[in-house]
């Protein structure tokens, strides 16, 4: 897939797409020293990882005004998404304890030119955040019953989460639920068959009444 592809395919409009080509400049860059992706998807990151991580937006509600990305990472979906909800009011708040990577992050977000975004260089369990954020979202962090402690711990009863999951989804939900109540609403991958997204809402602990 073209970066153009991509533009298509994730109707993003021409600022949007310039601040994503502003991210990949500074991605390819860090990513001929240091490991931020996996070197077998750089030729298809614009599906693999660009694709991928734009695909939550049109599942969110319209009503967000704040998300928190855990463990970004290289930035997907976190500065993705930060790119296309930076027209919309949306306070994005990247989460990320490896050092390289938070810089990698900071780095990014000011090529980009973001108003909108917070890079917070801490472990998720010392994340200092003001309120709970509306939205939660994770890619390839962890199972899904750790993302949920995870999540817990800085979300609140109202918060959404948002979690790129992989084939193994059906076994990580059936040893979550042991742990957690929740609403679930499972969303087909727009780029792997074999992946799903997680819509979660009203979690909280097993024990609770």
């Amino acid at each position: 897939m073209t970066p153009e592809e991509f533009a298509a395919a994730a109707d993003v409009s021409r600022e949007t797409f310039q601040r994503l080509k502003a991210m990949d400049a500074v991605l390819l860059d860090w990513c001929s020293r240091h490991n931020l992706i996996a070197r077998s998807t750089t030729e298809e990151r614009w599906r693999r990882h660009y694709l991928d991580s734009a695909q939550l937006v049109p599942l969110m509600p319209a009503s967000v005004k704040t998300l928190v990305d855990i463990g970004s990472g290289a930035g997907f979906p976190g500065l993705v998404l930060a790119a296309m909800l930076a027209g919309k009011d949306v306070h994005v708040t990247l989460v990320e304890s490896t050092g390289k990577k938070a810089a990698f992050l900071a780095a990014a977000g000011e090529a980009m030119g973001l108003d909108n975004l917070k890079v917070i260089p801490a472990r998720i369990e010392a994340a200092a955040l003001p309120s709970p954020p509306d939205i939660i979202t994770a890619r390839a962090l962890a199972r899904l019953d750790k993302l949920l402690r995870y999540g817990h711990g800085i979300g609140g009863k109202n918060t959404r989460y948002f979690l790129l999951k992989g084939q193994d989804v059906a076994d990580e939900l059936t040893q979550a639920t042991k742990s957690w109540h929740m609403e679930v609403i499972p969303h087909r991958s727009v780029t792997d068959p074999g992946a799903t997204i997680l819509e979660i809402a009203k979690l909280k602990p097993a024990h609770d009444r």
